[in-house]
């Protein structure tokens, strides 16, 4: 069958749109038709600022030439290669620019195609990495309340958003919830790190004390918890997380699939707070959104764990069809984030902060560097 889609009708029909009010879109469509720079175009031609970056995604704007011009010639060059018991240069190649840039004790990138994937693949390492050690009893996973980790089966049962859980069933077992760290009454109108809110982390001791150290695997944070409304963490909260997580030989795992590669004015939140984890999830900015692609760095320690045994044997039964795709990992290495992008955020992050003309409208204000919840600037449409 044809379709001549030149003189076919608009039908919106085919299209199931997620996260989406579909009737009532579809009844009054708001598209858009092309983008540069920071703006959108919609279809009658009106200029629509991207105030948060498409979905935290956009970090460097759109329609990059150099962005445009990479994947176009890797398309020409080399379109698609697998990743299994195969590789191509450029996969390699990205992944020792993500070692580079990211904290010191990351040291190895397994590649993905999402955020959800990627924090998927981060907690099923961390499963794996324990039983490598012979630690198998380790299974159960913390998350945090109003936590979002993406939409697979494990990052909405380690996540805390209530209608991306409730739907679909008993989702995993052996997973626990820490309290968020929305204190509005302490915290309202804080400028960078709230005061109050560290002990917070000491709930995950009365999990431990709960379940015994000797059945957790892992926990997973936001290091800034985005879609539930852009949540700083205290002063002095994820430092205690970190050493809870190490005194008890649990992994910490934070989720900058938001705030990694320059959100925050530097590479990675571990980077900006300070605060070094086991793994990070990553994805959005990695290809500013262009290219489907995430990525999860782990410390040599994990890596090495699963190095044992025969050289021939496969040492961790996961990954993806697109895993390291090879138009992907141009573009993110053309989206490699170097200084003068990571200096320009960080000059602006004051003039973001201050983006609060109408306080008398709001009930609290909050927000790290470029991330900011409701900036009054920003286009409607």
């Amino acid at each position: 069958m044809t379709h001549d889609t030149a003189n076919a009708p608009n039908d919106l029909s085919a299209f199931w749109m997620p996260f989406t009010s579909n009737r009532q879109f579809k009844k009054n469509p708001r598209m858009f038709v092309s983008a540069e720079g920071m703006y959108y175009k919609t279809a009658d031609g009106r200029d629509v600022m991207d105030g948060s970056a498409g979905l935290w995604c956009v970090n460097a704007g759109h329609k990059s030439p150099l962005i445009v011009e990479a994947i176009a010639k890797q398309a020409a060059e080399l379109d698609y290669a697998p990743a299994f018991q195969m590789g191509h240069p450029k996969a390699f190649e990205l992944a020792t620019v993500l070692r580079d840039l990211a904290p010191d004790p990351m040291e190895h990138v397994f590649f993905t195609n999402s955020g959800s994937e990627s924090v998927e693949t981060a907690l099923k390492i961390a499963l794996a990495y324990h039983r490598a050690r012979g630690e198998g009893t380790r299974t159960r996973l913390i998350g945090r309340e109003r936590g979002y980790h993406g939409v697979n089966f494990g990052g909405i049962s380690v996540g805390g958003i209530v209608n991306n859980r409730k739907f679909f069933g008993s989702l995993l077992t052996g997973v626990d919830h820490m309290p968020h760290t929305h204190m509005p009454e302490q915290n309202a109108f804080t400028r960078g790190q709230p005061e109050h809110g560290a002990y917070l982390a000491d709930n995950l001791e009365n999990i431990v004390t709960l379940h015994g150290a000797e059945n957790i695997a892992a926990v997973i944070v936001e290091p800034i918890a985005g879609s539930t409304g852009v949540l700083i963490p205290p002063k002095g909260y994820l430092q205690k997380l970190r050493d809870i997580c190490t005194k008890h030989g649990i992994l910490l795992i934070f989720d900058e699939v938001i705030t990694g590669f320059g959100r925050l004015g530097s590479n990675f939140a571990a980077d900006h707070f300070g605060v070094m984890p086991d793994m990070i999830t990553t994805a959005k900015g990695l290809t500013n959104g262009v290219i489907p692609m995430g990525a999860v760095l782990t410390t040599g320690a994990i890596h090495d764990a699963f190095m044992t045994g025969p050289e021939e044997a496969i040492e961790l039964f996961h990954g993806y069809t697109y895993s390291g795709n090879p138009i992907a990992c141009a573009c993110g290495l053309e989206c490699r984030f170097s200084g003068w992008l990571l200096g320009r955020r960080a000059a602006q992050s004051e003039r973001v902060a201050a983006c609060d003309r109408h306080p008398q409208r709001r009930s609290d204000r909050r927000g790290r560097a470029r991330v900011h919840p409701g900036c009054p600037d920003q286009a409607r449409f």
